[in-house]
């Protein structure tokens, strides 16, 4: 209620401001000039107070953002009726440009400014232009890279070079999982912001909590994207759907699940390893076995050494869309037969005891 009333005490102070000092009395009607004074500024009062709502209403980013425009706006409708003064046209035409300067320009900065408040952020600006230098590289982390802990090693051995940029968005995600109700989650969540924290740690690695987002884009994966291509970086992800997008959009990713195949030792058909028989295969007889980097070995008659380590020859090695899987026999069973097959031959004699019994 008080606020009304100041509001109300507002616009009639200004009506009473603009009846005694109006700018322009008019001599042929010397009545008119004050009531027009009077009813300009209410006017302007009511126009006050309009502003006022709608900044009241709105975040500092926006207000900032709108400033900012319409400071712009002003400056180069300066430049341009200065650049129409220059040009010998008529008064009339230069006028007419200058209005049209001077309320086209503005405007489209307000209006501009005011949707697009994060360009005109101070703390976005000032992350921009700190963080982006020229000459470095940046890897964009994502949430998922994060949880899987695998970057860890990887910055560990010294094969990431340059920035690793992880963004304000990423971390809310990242809190939001920690914080989950589902006890799954919440560890997976946990786990990521340790293995965030021990590569803060790292001496000989940037790692730098980017500010820049996005508003207007809510999902993270696109944000990302955005981020990618404001910073000329390469995005750090194991999520096969985010690859595909980014690459489509022109952004480059570095795959840590294609970096794990790339890197899983070859293995020739011939070849001879030791391996430990899991559980048992789907056909008869198979046993199954997983190398290091968890290889699916498929292993024929092995079923009798489960749970024993076992020698193998490699017979043949298959490439899927999972991964790489690897055939093999067990050697043991060769040395068995070649076995059983020296014991069953006859014994040899010797001559001395073939001319005894020919004697004899």
């Amino acid at each position: 209620m008080a606020i009304l009333l100041l509001r109300a005490f507002l616009i009639i102070l200004l009506g009473v401001v603009g009846f005694f000092y109006h700018p322009a009395p008019l001599d042929d009607y010397p009545v008119m000039g004050p009531l027009i004074g009077g009813v300009a500024m209410a006017c302007l009062g009511l126009f006050v107070l309009l502003v006022e709502r709608v900044v009241r209403n709105s975040s500092f980013k926006t207000i900032w953002g709108a400033t900012i425009g319409t400071f712009f706006g002003v400056i180069i409708a300066d430049i341009l009726i200065y650049s129409v003064d220059l040009l010998e046209i008529e008064l009339r035409t230069a006028k007419f440009f200058h209005l049209f300067f001077m309320i086209v320009l503005p405007y489209t900065g307000f209006s501009v400014g005011s949707k697009k408040a994060e360009w005109f952020d101070p703390v976005t600006l000032y992350t921009f232009f700190k963080e982006r230098n020229v000459g470095r590289s940046y890897k964009i982390l994502d949430t998922s890279v994060i949880i899987d802990g695998r970057i860890f090693d990887i910055c560990e051995t010294g094969f990431i070079e340059g920035t690793l940029v992880v963004p304000q968005f990423v971390l809310r995600e990242l809190q939001q999982v920690a914080d989950s109700s589902d006890s799954q989650k919440r560890a997976r969540g946990r786990r990521g912001l340790d293995i965030l924290q021990k590569i803060q740690k790292m001496a000989d690695l940037n790692v730098q909590i980017s500010e820049l987002d996005f508003p207007d884009v809510r999902e993270v994966d696109m944000k990302l994207i955005e981020l990618g291509k404001q910073f000329d970086g390469k995005i750090v992800t194991n999520d096969f759907n985010l690859n595909k997008v980014a690459q489509l959009r022109g952004v480059k990713v570095l795959n840590i699940n294609e970096l794990a195949n790339a890197l899983k030792p070859v293995v020739l058909p011939g070849e001879t390893m030791k391996v430990f028989i899991l559980k048992e295969g789907k056909e008869p007889n198979q046993g199954v076995a997983y190398l290091d980097d968890g290889t699916m070995v498929v292993v024929d008659n092995a079923k009798r050494y489960i749970g024993k380590n076992l020698d193998i020859a490699v017979t043949s090695v298959l490439q899927t869309t999972a991964g790489k899987m690897i055939f093999g026999k067990c050697t043991e069973m060769e040395d068995d037969s070649r076995h059983r097959s020296t014991s069953s031959m006859p014994p040899a004699h010797s001559n001395d005891e073939r001319n005894s019994g020919t004697r004899g």
